[in-house]
């Protein structure tokens, strides 16, 4: 790729590695890695870079395994610049990149109700967004009123419910377009109840999922009228390893680096385990983790 970078008020890095900004914590390098500023500062880089470089989105890096032979283009993250939670009569208006536990925390402090599923999921709006993210019952189609977005000609749209096309952990938006913040709606609430409720979730999930170790979430949808990781259990896949890459011995939805392995050797368990659930049930998991990037050998 042929490109000579535009001048930013962010931060534009080439050769960026990835791997600590991702929660597996291996991966490869980004060829450049861009932190804008803000929208504005985002907007004038995308309109300046030629159509044919990739563009990659990276949220909170909670839910994605990036390949080992890193990612080609420019990979986006957003930061500082697009964290603000902004209380509104409804509920709050919310950059992309705050993270979905600590709008739990402050719709608590506040005593707004029907955000406490977000304490549960380690991830930003923006991802949560995109992936329609929910646990618990809850998931943010049940709250948001629209997303503003911009896409690849730096032109933002907004974007209501119906718009953005929600579905079980999917949504419809344009794989180059940026979630820039989402409106999502709150009620009345006491606080102590919320507090109490926060308190019950992260208990739960530090009860039955490895929250302390180097994973990226739940790894597959539940297919419908199933579970994933009782599929996964069923089909004798619990504690299985591959080069340092284990299923999880609490909660087999969930791969984990145990130390030193590649994005591949993550990603071959995950398919041994889709091939081993695949004939023991007859049912094909689909990923829920997002695997970007090229493999080491391309």
């Amino acid at each position: 790729m042929v490109f000579t970078p535009p001048p930013v008020r962010g931060r534009l890095t080439a050769n960026a590695p990835l791997a600590p900004l991702t929660w597996f914590q291996t991966g490869g390098a980004a060829e450049y890695l861009f932190r804008p500023a803000d929208a504005d500062d985002l907007a004038a880089l995308l309109r300046a870079v030629p159509m044919d470089v990739p563009l990659t989105l990276l949220g909170a890096g909670s839910n994605v395994l990036i390949r080992d032979g890193g990612i080609k283009g420019i990979v986006i993250k957003l930061g500082r610049g697009f964290t603000a939670i902004t209380a509104t009569p409804d509920g709050y208006e919310v950059g992309a990149a705050a993270l979905d536990q600590t709008l739990a925390q402050t719709a608590a402090a506040d005593g707004r109700a029907g955000l406490e599923f977000l304490i549960g999921i380690p991830g930003s709006i923006g991802g949560a967004v995109r992936m329609n993210a929910g646990c618990y019952g809850r998931e943010i189609s049940d709250i948001i009123v629209y997303a503003d977005v911009m896409h690849r000609s730096g032109d933002i749209e907004r974007l209501d419910k119906d718009a953005l096309g929600l579905s079980y952990r999917h949504s419809e938006l344009p794989k180059d377009s940026i979630v820039l913040s989402a409106h999502l709606r709150t009620e009345p609430g006491d606080s102590d109840a919320i507090t109490a409720r926060l308190a019950e979730i992260r208990s739960l999930r530090e009860e039955t999922q490895p929250t302390g170790s180097r994973t990226g979430g739940s790894t597959f949808a539940n297919p419908l009228g199933h579970k994933a990781w009782a599929l996964i259990d069923a089909a004798g896949c619990r504690g299985l390893t591959r080069g340092g890459a284990m299923v999880s011995e609490k909660h087999c939805n969930f791969l984990i680096n145990t130390g030193g392995a590649t994005a591949e050797a993550i990603e071959a368990l995950g398919e041994t385990v889709r091939e081993r659930v695949l004939q023991q049930s007859g049912i094909t998991l689909r990923w829920e983790i997002e695997r970007i990037g090229l493999s080491k050998d391309v």
